[in-house]
């Protein structure tokens, strides 16, 4: 049996209008442009040393699909959203372990003071000259079928701040169910979205080419 066999992995996504694929090395500038037009960086910094920062992420990341996959873990990771129509990345989605008091949202025990677990979490990012087009839906969707089919995986998590209601409509169109922390802290968990197996409703909408 060879060292990869029967190793989870994200085969290339479509889409009707996107391609969900794994990060390359030409990303590099791409993605250092993605994550400054949408306030993801130090701007008190250099731009060459954020542009090394982000290129040590990229390399990272590419490491990590081949090291989960000789481990037989789940392919954690972001991958690159390409538009079909000019073959341009317009942002990422990935999955990532999302460690959090979860026991404080109702759902999962209402505890004031509740101690942190891991949770498997979906994460996306598009450039500001591509939201408004429904891109994110339609790739999170794509891998949110992929998920739940390809790894059998029972849960899924989105996290956000109550004030970013594109986020939480993303949420709420994937179909998840939308849990508001009673706790203020932290910032980037005040809402939550939460998509069970047993409660999808949606057909899948990706395919593998």
């Amino acid at each position: 049996m060879s060292e990869a066999e029967g190793a989870p992995t994200v085969p290339m996504l479509t889409t009707e209008r996107l391609v969900i694929r794994a990060l390359a090395d030409a990303d590099a500038e791409p993605i250092h442009q993605l994550f400054l037009n949408i306030d993801w960086a130090d701007r008190s910094m250099p731009e060459m040393e954020l542009f090394q920062r982000r290129k040590s992420w990229l390399d990272w990341t590419r490491a990590g699909y081949r090291e989960f996959e000789r481990l037989y873990q789940p392919p954690l990771g972001d991958r690159a959203v390409v538009r079909k129509a000019d073959n341009v990345l317009v942002g990422l989605v990935g999955l990532v372990p999302s460690f959090a008091p979860f026991a404080q949202l109702p759902s999962f025990g209402g505890a004031a003071k509740a101690l942190r677990t891991m949770e498997m979490g979906l994460f996306w990012a598009f450039s500001p000259d591509a939201q408004g087009e429904g891109f994110a839906t339609e790739a999170a969707g794509a891998l949110v079928d992929w998920a739940f089919d390809g790894l059998l995986l029972d849960r899924l998590v989105a996290t956000t701040e109550h004030d970013n209601a594109a986020s939480i409509a993303v949420m709420r169109r994937l179909g998840m169910r939308i849990e508001v922390n009673p706790q203020a802290e932290p910032p980037w968990f005040q809402t939550v979205g939460v998509l069970r197996a047993i409660d999808r409703t949606s057909p899948a909408s990706a395919e593998s080419p």
